[in-house]
Parts: C-alpha cells; structure tokens; sequence
C-alpha cells in the first residue's frame, strides 16, 4: 500500500512540475529582415492561439539570435539549413539539401538544438539585375556575369554586409567564378536597400534572397546559379532540446505550419509587406486564418 502511495505521490509530483514547464513563456525569435519578421509573428501568434504564452523578441542580428538560443534566452526560431552547416559550424565540403539538413541536425543537436521539419522554402543568396539590363548585356547566369566583367566592364553590387563578409558570400562566390567586382564596385548597405539602389540605377548588381517579393514587382531578372555555388537554405524551425520536452506537442505544431511554406508563398508573403506595404503583423494573422491555424 505504501508503495502505491508513494508511486501515486511521485506521479502527481511529476505532473506537477510538467504543467509548470508548459506554462513557462516560450520565447520566439526572429532576424532583422522582412521574412523573418513575418515567421516570428507567424509562430507567436499561432502558438498563442494553442494556448502557449508567448514572448516574441524578433529584429535581432543573426549571430546574436543563434547565440542567444544557445544560452536559452531563445526558444524557438526558423533558420536556413545553409547558415547553420558553414556559418555556424564551419562545413565548407558540398552537400545535397538532404545532406545538408541532416549535417545540421546532427551537429547542432550535439548542442541541445533540435531541428525540426524542413519546409520546401529554399531562401538562398541570389543576385539580380534589371531585366532590361541583362539582356542587353547578354546576361542570364552568374557566369555570363564573370565573362561581360572580365571582359572590362566594369559593374558595381549592392550588398549587405553579411553576404560582403561570410564563407558563402562574395568572395568564395567570385573565386568559384573567376571574376572580381572590385572593392571600389561594391556598395554596402541594408538589406533592405539593396533591391531599392538597383531599382534606382545606383548600382548595376544586387544581392538578394530567392524568396524576396519585390523581385517580381521591379520586373529583376535572378542570374542562374549554373555552378551550384549557394547552398541550400531550407527554411526550419529549430527548438531547443528541453523546450520540446517540456512542450511535447510543439514539434507536431510547428511541423504543421513548417509543412505550409515553400518559395512561392514566402515570397507572395514578403511582397505584401515589402510592396504592398500590410503590416507584418496582418500578413502573418491573415496567413495563419486561411489555413484554419487560427
């Protein structure tokens, strides 16, 4: 009897503490750029209507977002497959989307990081030029791009600083394609303004992501990525290890809504903000009641 009793305190004990835990507030996180913004109020607003207490802490840097997730201040968050495997754990070998995802999943579930479905949204790097532009130079792909420049044309970039300085940015990309803007040809900026100033024919070339809405909208032409360069940047939630085991449900939630994501409807999603000018916030609640997440 005693036995039973003392079984039946330690369940009620361990109940106890598991309803605290999923009380806890989940933080949500989220970078400084329009999709991530959209994702972060996407995920808040979602959870919240499964009855999650939520604290979304979005417009961060993306070094500081991944760093904060590791000490635990971040719980939740979608990363890029691509970002994880050279950015943060130095991969620099070729690998296959699939073998990309499962690199990451490894390595950083050595962290205590889980990631969890990946969607079909693939936002790598690209670079665009005004249609018009382009085929009057003859360009379509990256090494049309390297032959017009070797060939003394001298055409000026727009980028951010984190394409200007990372392992799978400007550099190793020029590098792959024996060409070089030249340091005087690239102008630096936010992320935001690099689509405006080729827009504007401040510059020739600019650096984008392949779900950006405003590419359709200013008539850009992407340049084909014929060497296969950019990696794979699969879209993902990834969850720290003790958030799901104190929330059980949550990987079958945030699978469900990764599931409704590809390159199409990010960038539909993007366009209503960047373009359209709707509140994030409006785009992600809009978003979620068309899909009965809300």
């Amino acid at each position: 009897m005693k036995t039973q009793l003392k079984a039946l305190a330690l369940s009620a004990l361990t109940l106890c503490f598991s309803s605290l835990a999923q009380a806890e507030t989940l933080s949500i996180g989220g970078k400084n750029f329009t999709e991530q913004l959209i994702l972060a109020s996407m995920t808040s607003q979602y959870l919240e209507g499964q009855d999650y207490d939520v604290d979304e802490r979005s417009g961060m840097g993306t070094s500081v977002l991944r760093q904060a997730q590791e000490n635990g201040q971040i719980d939740l968050y979608w990363e890029y497959t691509g970002t994880s495997l050279i950015s943060y754990n130095k991969v620099e070998e070729k690998l296959s989307p699939e073998a990309t995802y499962e690199r990451v999943k490894q390595l950083d579930g050595e962290k205590g990081l889980v990631w969890l479905d990946p969607s079909d949204a693939n936002n790598t790097y690209a670079l665009a030029m005004r249609e018009g532009h382009a085929e009057s130079l003859g360009i379509n792909s990256i090494s049309d791009l390297a032959r017009v420049i070797n060939e003394g044309n001298a055409l000026t970039l727009a980028s951010n600083a984190t394409f200007y300085s990372r392992d799978d940015g400007l550099r190793p990309m020029q590098e792959t394609y024996g060409f070089e803007f030249g340091r005087r040809n690239v102008s630096r900026m936010d992320q935001g303004l690099t689509l405006t100033a080729l827009d504007d024919k401040q510059v020739d070339v600019a650096m984008t992501t392949a779900t950006n809405g405003r590419i359709p909208a200013l008539d850009l032409t992407v340049l084909e990525d014929d060497k296969a360069f950019f990696p794979d940047y699969a879209l993902t939630p990834v969850v720290r290890e003790d958030t799901l085991e104190a929330n059980p449900e949550l990987a079958g939630q945030m699978n469900r809504l990764s599931a409704l994501l590809n390159d199409a409807t990010m960038a539909e999603l993007n366009a209503r903000v960047d373009v359209d000018r709707e509140s994030v916030e409006d785009v992600a609640e809009s978003f979620l009641r068309e899909n009965d997440l809300l």
